[in-house]
This record gives C-alpha cells, sequence and structure tokens, in this order.
C-alpha cells in the first residue's frame, strides 16, 4: 500500500537522521496512513479509500458524500 492520501494528497516526507555523531543516514516520515470502508448513501454502495487521519477527520466534517464528489471531480477512480 503506497503511502499516499487520497483525500488530502499528503505523501511522505523525506529528510536526514543525524546521530550523536552527525553521521547523515537517509529516512522518512509516513503520514498515517488507514484504509476505510465507507457507505455512499447517494449511491447505495460501499467504498474503500486509502486516507490519513486528517482524511478521516475531513471525512468525518464534510461528510463522505461532499468528499466522494471531489475526489470524482478531481478525475480519481474509486
Amino acid at each position: 500500500m503506497s503511502a499516499h492520501c487520497q483525500v488530502t494528497g499528503r505523501v511522505p516526507g523525506f529528510g536526514k537522521s543525524v546521530s550523536h555523531s552527525h553521521v547523515r543516514t537517509n529516512r522518512r516520515w509516513d503520514p498515517n496512513i488507514q484504509r476505510k470502508t465507507y457507505f455512499v448513501p447517494s449511491e447505495r454502495r460501499r467504498i474503500t479509500l486509502t486516507v490519513s487521519a486528517k482524511g478521516i477527520k475531513t471525512i468525518d466534517r464534510d461528510g463522505i458524500d461532499a468528499v466522494v464528489a471531489r475526489l470524482r471531480a478531481r478525475g480519481e477512480k474509486l
């Protein structure tokens, strides 16, 4: 599963981890990605989304119908 949120578009951040001896190694900060299944009443079916924790809060705030409409307008396949 890729670390990409379908709702907010969050992707991993990249940088360096610096040790006590100041040796720098590559690392990445992954977003908190979850697979969630939602029932969409307007379509009378369930859809599975890959969303971050912030994306789940966005769905709770705006409603699944509004979020699905935005995803479809963006051209995302559901």
